[in-house]
């Protein structure tokens, strides 16, 4: 077991853990202030966009999955479609089968729909109530970090594609030190104008000054400013697609294991490939094998590789795509994902289709490790009545350009969807991106909630997995689990441009032993190894309501500038 560095947080009322400390602070000033968890979840999301502008933009994605106290659940998609004029082939006819960077990548930016139908469908406060810490962010500044650093110092090039990008991200022409004040005034006037259309209309009652919010976004100024830039660089976004933009009310998939629920949203996100791979291990058998052994790792990698292999040949927009999810999570085909796994051979790719005829796979990549961006960002509530927040939002800022005189970075998500219509997850006009940000949370035994989630990309899922079973397998506490080593696969085409695949890749942090490490080699695993501990592999926060004890347990990966608070 792990000794963790910092402490389980645990208080009696209510916790908060999020991918910046700041954005935490915000939630948790809600909470303080009698907001219930999806108010202080929407105040740490968008507060996320303004804290880590590399990895999450206030007009990104911002899927959601919420646990009212009452036991129901529902997910709010959070995720834009194509313009509904985009050409199907235009990635294919147009940029060689590649998706470039800028303008024609972005969908319809889906945040800010998310966190105001959350708000209207399940909170208490106002729109101006929840965005007050993220426009104080934004236009008073914070302090320059080493992640933020790292990622613009990893991307100036591309920051200066664009002159907005360059004004904003590398000042005076230069990577922002550490410690220095990072601004974004024109995020703070364009989120500020959002809450003067609230406060315009709150005369008329709640709901009519957050739906005032939100035509202030996609009907009003910032949509004309958004549409007018978009279109004149040559993209396909239009007003109409701004102004009928709604996220979807998506049912959310859950399955029992152990006597608890895992919840995860559909099959427009990577969610149910968690599902997938927790039930493939516990077929193959968890009990008796030790954390972190290389019988454990290969267990789980294997049935990752098979839930990852379903992705790749089922998965997509449900709306548009024929997902057969519940045959993907059926007793019969779990049992036959589990019997094609040899326990003493690691799978050299991507496991064949068992159900349909799968997809063509891209040309093995040669390169040490893949091109891993830091990307996306989480939150996790649960208030002192038992409601539970879960969120990932997600895009971006160096490859999209912002929309001048805005500060706003539009959802350049579309990179997620294949340029090859064709595909599941292919370009299609109206069509979703299958994405891979996905909030989860388990109902435990007892009742309580437990939301966790992280950023990471393809990674997250398998980050995911071994830190839930370091819980509720190997009965670890919440900060322990969180800090223990984790490994990651590549052995899958990768759901971003350029869709890189590294067939029997497999990376570990080089705080698991070498002698597992050879012992994973000599499995045939192409063992890689990352360093004692990096954000490469993910930064999962989780807030877990132990009803039993009668805390609210919250934990923050390290790994990452994240952070949880509990009282």
């Amino acid at each position: 077991m792990t000794q963790a560095g910092r402490p389980t947080i645990s208080g009696t009322r209510h916790a908060i853990s999020a991918g910046h400390y700041l954005a935490a602070s915000a939630g948790f000033a809600i909470l303080e202030a009698g907001g219930n968890a999806v108010d202080a979840g929407c105040a740490a999301g968008l507060a996320l966009g303004v804290l880590q502008p590399d990895l999450v933009s206030v007009a990104g994605v911002a899927p959601i999955l919420i646990r009212k106290a009452d036991g129901t659940v529902e997910s709010i998609a959070g995720l834009g479609h194509w313009p509904r004029s985009t050409p199907p082939d235009v990635f294919m006819r147009e940029h060689g089968g590649e998706m470039p960077p800028g303008v024609r990548r972005i969908v319809v930016p889906a945040a800010p729909d998310a966190w105001i139908q959350a708000l209207s469908r399940h909170g208490t406060m106002s729109f101006g109530e929840i965005a007050a810490a993220a426009i104080r962010f934004a236009g008073e500044g914070f302090a320059m970090y080493p992640l933020l650093r790292e990622s613009i110092t990893n991307h100036a090039e591309e920051y200066r594609t664009w002159d907005q990008n360059a004004a904003i991200f590398l000042p005076g022409g230069q990577v922002p030190k550490l410690g220095a004040k990072f601004l974004q005034s024109d995020l703070a006037r364009s989120l500020t104008y959002m809450v003067d259309q609230e406060r315009a209309a709150a005369g008329q009652g709640r709901e009519a000054g957050l739906q005032a919010a939100h035509d202030a976004f996609y009907k009003g100024d910032l949509a004309q400013q958004i549409v007018r830039y978009v279109q004149a660089e040559g993209g396909f976004l239009s007003a109409q697609d701004m102004a009928e933009f709604r996220s979807q009310i998506e049912p959310v998939v859950a399955r029992d294991w152990r006597g608890h629920t895992l919840l995860t949203c559909g099959p427009w996100c990577q969610g149910p490939a968690l599902t997938e791979a927790l039930l493939i291990a516990e077929r193959l058998g968890l009990d008796g094998l030790a954390h972190n052994s290389a019988a454990y790792i290969h267990v789980l990698v294997e049935a990752l590789k098979g839930a990852l292999a379903d992705r790749e040949y089922h998965f997509g927009d449900p709306a548009m795509v024929d997902v057969p999810l519940e045959a993907l999570l059926s007793p019969g085909h779990i049992a036959a994902r589990a019997a094609a796994i040899d326990l003493k051979r690691a799978h050299p790719g991507l496991p064949e289709p068992i159900l349909g005829r799968g997809n063509a796979l891209p040309e093995a990549t040669r390169a040490d490790l893949p091109k891993v961006e830091a990307d996306t960002s989480y939150v996790a509530v649960v208030d002192r009545w038992g409601n539970a927040f879960s969120a990932t939002p997600s895009d971006g800022s160096w490859n999209v350009p912002v929309i001048p005189g805005t500060g706003i970075v539009v959802s350049g998500r579309g990179s997620q969807n294949r340029p090859d219509p064709a595909h599941p997850s292919g370009v299609a006009p109206g069509k979703r991106p299958r994405l891979t940000p996905n909030p989860a949370m388990v109902v435990t035994k007892d009742g309580g909630a437990m939301p966790f989630g992280t950023p990471g990309g393809d990674v997250q899922i398998q980050a995911m997995l071994q830190v839930m079973l370091n819980i509720l397998h190997f009965g670890m506490e919440v900060q322990e689990a969180i800090e223990a080593p984790r490994v990651a696969s590549y052995s899958f085409p990768s759901s971003f441009a350029p869709y890189e695949y590294f067939p029997g890749r497999l990376a570990v942090e080089s705080r698991i032993p070498e002698t597992v490490r050879a012992e994973l080699s000599a499995m045939g695993h192409e063992v890689k190894a990352w360093p004692d501990i990096t954000w490469l592999a993910g930064s999962v926060e989780v807030v877990l309501d132990d009803v039993a004890a009668g805390f609210k347990r919250a934990g923050a990966d390290p790994r990452r500038p994240a952070y949880a608070i509990a009282v």
